[in-house]
């Protein structure tokens, strides 16, 4: 009789494509803040506190630059307030009988290609278990903060020689989420999809990028209500 994986090990597995995505991004963040004037550990530092993936970059532009770190504490905090929404998503979907008694760790991990992968599964038949969510979101953590210290560690003069490859790592992670939209898609979600995307791409040109993340995200989060 084949054995199937335990939960935490099943959530590992499934972190991979995340891993495989998250690390080279980060090893470019690493690089970005040693060339910026951090030293490796403050680095690694802000990916061990952050773990917010652009806005991380945005952190170092704004820091750099001498912005106020209250400013640029209350200006990560509204680019990020969409974080809050994917915990009660996940447990709708997940259903009542979901436990819940871990979900203030758990819930820690959860960034944009971690929900959408967790939401994947379960469109796909899977049990929600909060094991596997340790699993999927610690695989992805670590990838993250390691790949943080490998390019901090690396010096800012790491990615000097190739400048395709520069360019290209940063397309990866939004490339990564799409990869994970599309695999959830059906014809159900295109509406709020299509509402989600017109209004931040409309909002990101009248008001800025910060603006236009949170009023798509509100836009599609108001759709995706008013259809159930």
């Amino acid at each position: 009789m084949t054995r199937s994986r335990p939960p935490f090990l099943d959530g590992l597995m499934a972190s991979l494509p995340i891993a495989l995505g998250y690390f080279p991004i980060a090893f470019s963040f690493g690089v970005a803040a040693t060339r910026a004037g951090f030293t490796a550990l403050d680095a690694v530092a802000l990916s061990l506190v952050i773990y917010a993936g652009a806005s991380q970059f945005l952190a170092l532009a704004l820091l750099s630059s001498g912005a106020p770190v209250l400013v640029a504490a209350f200006t990560l905090i509204a680019m990020n307030l969409r974080h809050l929404l994917y915990g009660p998503a996940l447990m709708r979907e997940a259903g009542p009988e979901a436990t819940r008694r871990h979900a203030w760790a758990w819930a820690w991990g959860l960034t944009d290609e971690v929900f959408g992968q967790a939401l994947g599964a379960l469109a796909r038949g899977h049990r929600f278990s909060e094991a596997h969510m340790f699993g999927l979101g610690l695989g992805a953590y670590v990838a993250w903060v390691s790949g943080t210290a490998v390019g901090a560690f690396a010096g800012g003069g790491a990615l000097e020689g190739w400048p395709a490859l520069n360019a290209g790592l940063g397309f990866m992670l939004p490339a990564l989420f799409l990869a994970l939209l599309l695999s959830i898609l059906s014809r159900a979600q295109l509406p709020v999809i299509a509402v989600a995307g017109l209004v931040t791409v409309a909002a990101t040109l009248a008001l800025g990028t910060t603006s236009g993340i949170l009023l798509g995200m509100l836009a599609g989060a108001a759709t995706g209500l008013v259809r159930r």
